[in-house]
């Protein structure tokens, strides 16, 4: 066996392009007034519905600034006219205080627990690296909507 061959690809091109974006005036504003910045990475961890009374879901929002670190959202929801309407939100942990890859990975939620006792408390422990293991929990409570920590 020849252990001193070297792989070589044939047939591959390497292109570059610039693209120009037309139509953009001001402060990176387009036409319609839209924003040309695009909008931060999310996903959906978990999500809860009680009935029609609350649904609750956790986000996982990509930093800006760092590719690896991510803000954890807590978003609840109330039924009201056939439609789930976002009532409140508020952060679990601190902004950008999360490793984005563990947290949208399997196993990045480790518990969400949520209740219909009035008021609703709802508990998370989210994944900080598979070595180090779980958060300890962290308590809110949701009264009418409105999120209380």
């Amino acid at each position: 066996m020849n252990r001193n061959r070297r792989l070589v690809r044939r047939g591959t091109v390497a292109a570059f392009t610039t693209v120009a974006v037309a139509g953009l005036g001001p402060a990176g504003l387009t036409a319609s007034g839209a924003s040309a910045a695009a909008a931060p990475q999310t996903k959906e961890i978990a999500s809860s519905v009680l009935g029609e009374d609350y649904r609750f879901t956790l986000t996982a929002v990509r930093s800006a600034d760092d590719a690896y670190a991510a803000t954890v959202r807590l978003q609840v929801y109330t039924y009201d006219g056939g439609v789930w309407t976002e009532s409140d939100r508020a952060t679990v942990g601190e902004a950008d205080g999360w490793f984005w890859y563990p947290l949208t990975g399997k196993g990045g939620v480790c518990r969400f627990s949520t209740s219909a006792a009035d008021p609703a408390p709802v508990d998370v422990s989210l994944l900080i690296t598979p070595s180090i293991g779980c958060s300890g929990p962290e308590h809110f409570v949701v009264e009418n909507g409105t999120i209380r920590a």
